[in-house]
């Protein structure tokens, strides 16, 4: 029996068991199960995966998509771009482990809004800056997409959502949101940006996919907004760790 899974904490808003069963059905593999591992810390991830001799393959979740390159051996080259990992292939041989890091949350986005934004889409506004941000950044580079990243704390690359003003949001009209507010069980939480700037021009991405429809979609959607929720992404990014970890 092999076992894949995810690692993060917390995970009980994840549906990743469910999407990788369906994968599993369609493509007709048998013998493989996908499983959740909540850990508090990565510290022990060693200790982990030799205890858990059968694990060949994780998806990495909040908080762990940077704090897992330290413990790879190797990252393709879209994971050393990013400087963020959400897939790791498991390569055994006797005691020895060798673990190779990849990013398939870029797979997945950019797939994901390449049907859903229009082409001429040129500025866009990234909430947040952590993991999941970076993969954004990296599919707005390659689009050639013009990017501000708002967060908590102004930095010499980012703004504070304090600093967002009615000038900011007639320029751009993609905002994603990057950040787990919103999210099962917190689904009383939403990024606080300006929503009355919002109109007809702007289109909503949240990577959350749980609850179907968050506060921040919600909020968008009364102010004229196309929106679309993470779901999407979740699944292409799934299928794309599948090919990485059967080599296909």
């Amino acid at each position: 029996m092999k076992i894949f899974g995810l690692v993060g904490y917390p995970l009980s808003h994840s549906f990743s068991p469910f999407i990788f069963q369906k994968i599993f059905e369609r493509e007709k593999i048998t013998g493989c199960v996908y499983q959740l591992f909540e850990l508090k810390e990565l510290n022990g991830i060693g200790d982990f995966l030799i205890q858990h001799s059968e694990i060949a393959g994780l998806n990495i979740t909040i908080p762990y998509k940077q704090q897992i390159i330290d413990f790879l051996d190797e990252k393709d080259e879209i994971a050393e771009q990013t400087g963020a990992v959400n897939t790791v292939k498991i390569f055994r041989q006797g005691k020895i482990i060798y673990l190779k890091g990849y990013n398939t949350d870029v797979t997945g986005f950019e797939q994901s809004l390449r049907d859903f934004v229009p082409p001429d889409i040129s500025h866009a506004l990234i909430l947040g800056n952590g993991g999941a941000a970076r993969a954004v950044q990296y599919v707005f580079k390659k689009m050639n997409i013009n990017y501000l990243i708002i967060s908590r704390k102004k930095t010499e690359n980012s703004l504070r959502y304090t600093d967002l003003n009615k000038d900011i949001f007639d320029k751009y009209h993609l905002i994603i949101n990057c950040t787990p507010l919103g999210m099962f069980p917190n689904t009383d939480s939403f990024p606080e940006i300006p929503y009355h700037f919002l109109n007809k021009r702007h289109f909503l991405f949240d990577m959350v996919y749980n609850p179907e429809e968050t506060l921040f979609l919600l909020k968008g959607k009364k102010m004229g907004c196309q929106t679309m929720n993470g779901m999407k992404m979740l699944e292409k990014q799934a299928f794309e760790s599948f090919r990485i970890w059967f080599g296909i």
